[in-house]
This record gives structure tokens, C-alpha cells and sequence, in this order.
């Protein structure tokens, strides 16, 4: 079998950040990474599960919600991969920055409810917003120039 793309990565010189990893046609695949791999320090489930909710409503709520795909966690808990279509990686990064800091501003959690949310006790609200600012603060000045995978 062909190895998959992610796994072609050198998850061992990896670093968090931001990342443009595929193009597929018109399909710009982002690793949003906020920890490196394998350094034993993981996102919990329940701040992943808190950070998708909040990201992926302001995302879709944001001036590029026609051209977002996909956002979800890997399941390695390093990070997120954020799907978008004709999104360069400098306004996605803008966007991306954008929406995680509106996704700080919230004050409770969207779909949070046992009809919206398959798992709707798994939630961090105040750990998710502070794995959210230390990851904006490793790319508001990152360089996407560099962040071709």
C-alpha cells in the first residue's frame, strides 16, 4: 500500500506551527500543529473536542466560510488539519489567526448541547482557550514562506 502523505512526514524534526501540508487540485490542506510530535506533551481530548467546536463554528462564521472544507483533530492530539479550497497559505494563516482569536472571545461552547454533540460532557472550555493563545502565539509571526511540508 502507498504510504498516506502525513506519514511521510519526519514527525521526528516536526515542529508546532502552521503548515501548508497538500494540494489536492483545488484543495489546501493546513496543519494547524500546536505541539511538536513525540515531545510527550499531547492535547487532552477534551480541550481537542473543545477547540474543534469553537474553531470550526467561527471558522465557518468567518469572511472565507464558503472555501472551508474540513477542520478536525489528528488523532495523534498534536494538532488539527484545517481543509479549505483556493486558500493560499498566507491568507489562510490570516484567517486562521483571525478565527482563533474571535474563538477566545467565547463564552461557552457551540453545539455544546446533548442533541448537538455526541459527547457533550468532554469539554475544557478554559484549558481550550489557553492551548489556543500559546498557539497563536507560535504563528502570528510565523512564516509561511517556509511551512511547505
Amino acid at each position: 500500500m502507498e504510504k498516506i502523505t502525513s506519514f511521510k512526514l519526519n514527525h521526528n524534526t516536526h515542529t508546532a506551527g502552521f503548515f501548508l501540508s497538500s494540494v489536492n487540485l483545488d484543495i489546501f490542506t493546513y496543519d494547524l500543529r500546536f505541539v511538536t510530535p513525540n515531545s510527550g506533551q499531547y492535547i487532552t481530548p477534551s480541550v481537542a473536542h473543545t477547540i474543534e467546536h469553537l474553531f470550526a463554528t467561527v471558522i465557518r462564521n468567518s469572511p472565507i466560510k464558503q472555501d472551508v472544507i474540513y477542520f478536525g483533530p489528528m488523532g495523534c492530539r498534536t494538532g488539527f488539519y484545517l481543509l479549505l479550497r483556493n486558500v493560499a497559505p498566507e491568507e489562510a494563516q490570516k484567517a486562521t489567526i483571525a478565527a482563533l482569536k474571535d474563538s477566545t472571545l467565547l463564552k461557552s461552547i457551540p453545539g455544546n448541547k446533548k442533541i448537538e454533540c455526541g459527547n457533550y460532557k468532554s469539554h475544557n472550555l478554559p484549558a481550550a482557550i489557553a492551548a489556543i493563545t500559546e498557539y497563536i502565539s507560535v504563528i502570528e509571526n510565523f512564516d509561511t514562506s517556509s511551512s511547505i511540508l
